[in-house]
């Protein structure tokens, strides 16, 4: 048996949904719809509209639409996401609104659907699965048009839900992994994605990819790093030099020293002397003596 390729990452992730039995499967678990009332489920543009060019694009891990015009966006997020939330809705409001054309009747909004899968968990409740509509403060529903469903990666199964086998497989992490659950399911959609799982691993070209991949994301999380302290420092040194010229005008040469700084614990300690200082003498003063 070759590598094994796990399901938490991206690229596999997305290569898993390309197989149309295991789309419509994980599809008919996560909405409840028998799977023989599934006709097809095809995979279409993940790239959401923008009207104008400054305005956010959004941009979909799995995008499906099913016979019906209903569309289902599938997320994986791994690391916990600062405004995960306000994203959600963010890109389940663009994919509602995007087929709509100037002139074109309301009735023509079809179902949305956003499926997040998680690798953090949003509470400390044990429920790994739950659904989100739009409801009154009774409960009505309103309306079935747009919904949110979470599935949480971390949390204990209860060996109930519909969805315990397909986190099971997001979480293997070995082929002993992959044995237990097939011997233990019967279905059919989650045989099917093992197997895909097991070519994924076997696949010399595939894991050459994969591996290119995974280095592209080490070397784009590097630089971001980099370019996070580079812009963090750019902000302190800016915060320095708006303080420093209420005092008066900042001469080019000390101005030249402070946008020079990189080490972000020395601007912290500039930021402290700006703040405090009653004139550019009196700063300039306690910098020298500072370095």
């Amino acid at each position: 048996m070759g590598r094994f390729v796990s399901l938490r990452f991206d690229f596999s992730f997305k290569h898993l949904f390309q197989n149309e039995e295991v789309r419509k499967y994980f599809l008919s678990d996560v909405l409840g719809i028998p799977v023989e009332k599934i006709r097809s489920v095809r995979l279409v543009n993940t790239f959401l509209w923008r009207q104008y060019r400054r305005q956010k694009q959004g941009i979909l891990d799995v995008l499906m639409e099913l016979d019906d015009g209903s569309r289902v966006n599938v997320e994986l997020q791994i690391k916990a996401l600062s405004y995960w939330d306000k994203r959600s809705v963010f890109y389940l409001s663009k994919l509602f609104t995007e087929n709509l054309l100037v002139g074109q009747d309301y009735r023509r909004l079809k179902r949305c659907v956003c499926i997040s899968i998680l690798g953090f968990n949003l509470d400390d409740s044990p429920s790994y699965h739950r659904v989100y509509r739009l409801r009154n403060e009774t409960g009505e529903e309103f309306t079935d048009l747009l919904e949110i469903q979470v599935i949480e990666l971390n949390k204990a199964l209860s060996g109930r839900d519909r969805m315990d086998d397909w986190i099971t497989l997001f979480n293997a992490e070995t082929e002993e992994d992959l044995k237990m659950l097939e011997a233990k399911t019967k279905n059919p959609g989650i045989l099917e994605a093992i197997k895909e799982v097991r070519l994924m691993g076997l696949g010399r070209v595939l894991k050459a990819v994969y591996d290119d991949h995974m280095k592209q994301i080490r070397d784009q999380n590097a630089r971001d790093d980099y370019v996070r302290a580079e812009g963090k420092a750019e902000g302190k040194a800016e915060a320095i030099l708006e303080l420093l010229e209420e005092l008066g005008p900042v001469p080019s040469e000390m101005r030249e020293k402070i946008c020079g700084i990189t080490d972000l614990e020395d601007l912290k300690k500039l930021l402290k002397l700006a703040a405090k200082a009653n004139s550019l003498e009196e700063f300039e003063n306690n910098y020298e003596k500072q370095t």
